[in-house]
């Protein structure tokens, strides 16, 4: 293995992929209004269409399901979450402001996470906080920025694993604290800033550097257990990504397009793959980042990258099940035989898990004044709850979509904007907007 690098100092590309949406009067409600005439044609002129190829295509899905947790970025180490439960109508039930959002000097990349009836949210300045998840009363808030910092920390991520919250941040250390009181249990510095969550999984916490190193440590003190290295890139998107964890073999995801599942006792590898093409559509597509986080069910690992492709592996053995020319920055959701995707194009797709074929494709809108093609829209999601894909917009527009034909159901409007996907636990949905405020649906 590389030595480990020393602490980061590489460029980071702010590129942020445009995803399409539709219009409708109410979260739950039917479109009002039909789509503007004329064919949606891609800028992306050079990429071959997204369209329906699946012979069968009905979709079925598992019932919905009441997780009481999300710990951690993606929900549970394997990134699966499959059919959870949210009840209806929705209705906003509380709010909270987290601290400082995104501006020009600093992002707002940090999903919140909840556990043991709390929920955990991070600003863009390293100040962590805690929340009730029924009425949204904050019971503390700790600062976690080093000293003489201003410029914002540029992501970061937390975990609730064994009693004990874990935060990492850009700055370049990652932080250990009860997560009762918010008081500090251990701090360690890193040789480069995480801009991803970390995974806690059997006593060990997976972090991955901005120069593709995935470092494992012990829960308890922080003290090394292994590293393992990738390709280093000196231009990437901003935000991060986290590790996949199913059984004893973990996944890991980084900017180079590479993907490794290692041993997680010890880090030794047991395959590797890149999700690449020869062909690039664009500029942005030249960047290999896998920004999104690889989900593993049923022996597949499911993974996308911003180079256009979207493809599935066979965990014990790499083996490429199969992949399509379709790029991503978002996590995949896998639920039953079905993989939605919302795509760099932008579109919301539902592919076959096990074959890849593409049973509906719904666009989205790419700008949020389409007359003047103004104000790209970032598309974050999906998440499948209670018969309904749910995806956010940059513009503060929240979408309903059927993931059974990909139909638009209805739509909220958000405080401000949102670019980090929400997340579900206990029949409660809750957004985190870019100006720092969660927002709770039930």
């Amino acid at each position: 293995m590389r030595p480990i690098a020393p602490r980061s100092r590489l460029p980071v590309l702010l590129v942020l992929c445009a995803l399409l949406g539709g219009c409708s009067d109410s979260w739950l409600g039917t479109p009002s209004a039909k789509p503007l005439p004329g064919k949606r044609i891609s800028i992306l002129t050079e990429e071959p269409a997204l369209a329906p190829d699946a012979a069968d295509r009905k979709v079925v899905l598992p019932a919905p399901e009441v997780v009481p947790d999300w710990p951690e970025a993606g929900g549970f180490p394997p990134h699966a979450m499959f059919h959870l439960a949210l009840g209806g109508p929705l209705q906003r039930t509380w709010s909270a402001n987290v601290g400082e959002g995104a501006d020009k000097r600093r992002a707002f990349i940090t999903q919140p996470i909840a556990a043991a009836g709390r929920v955990f949210a991070m600003d863009a300045e390293s100040v962590v906080s805690a929340y009730d998840l029924k009425t949204g009363h904050r019971f503390w808030r700790t600062d976690l920025a080093v000293k003489d910092a201003d410029n914002g920390s540029y992501g970061g991520g937390l975990a609730y694993d064994r009693g004990t919250l874990f935060v990492t941040d850009g700055y370049g250390q990652i932080v250990s604290l009860n997560p009762a009181n918010g008081k500090i249990r251990w701090r360690k510095d890193l040789p480069s800033p995480v801009r991803g969550a970390p995974t806690a999984r059997a006593g060990r916490l997976l972090l991955i550097t901005v120069t593709n190193q995935t470092l494992a440590l012990a829960e308890q003190d922080g003290r090394e257990l292994w590293t393992h290295n990738g390709i280093e890139e000196e231009t990437l998107l901003l935000g991060g990504t986290s590790a996949a964890v199913d059984g004893n073999t973990v996944v890991v995801p980084y900017s180079s397009g590479e993907i490794y599942a290692l041993r997680i006792e010890n880090g030794s590898q047991l395959w590797s793959e890149t999700l690449s093409v020869l062909k690039r559509t664009n500029e942005v597509a030249t960047l290999t980042d896998v920004r999104g986080l690889p989900v593993v069910d049923k022996g597949r690992v499911f993974a996308a990258a911003n180079s256009d492709v979207l493809a599935a592996f066979d965990l014990a053995t790499g083996r490429r099940l199969w992949d399509r020319n379709v790029g991503s920055i978002q996590t995949p959701w896998v639920a039953g035989n079905f993989l939605f995707v919302v795509t760099n194009t932008p579109s919301i797709a539902c592919f076959r898990a096990d074959t890849g074929e593409v049973v509906w494709v719904t666009q989205l809108d790419q700008w949020d004044d389409p007359e003047d093609k103004t104000d790209r829209l970032v598309w974050s999601g999906p998440v499948l709850a209670s018969d309904r894909l749910i995806i956010a917009a940059s513009n503060g527009e929240a979408l309903s979509v059927s993931p059974y034909t990909g139909k638009l159901l209805g739509r909220i409007k958000l405080p401000a904007g949102v670019t980090i996907a929400p997340i579900v636990v206990d029949r409660t949905l809750i957004f985190v907007t870019d100006s720092g405020e969660l927002v709770a649906y039930r």
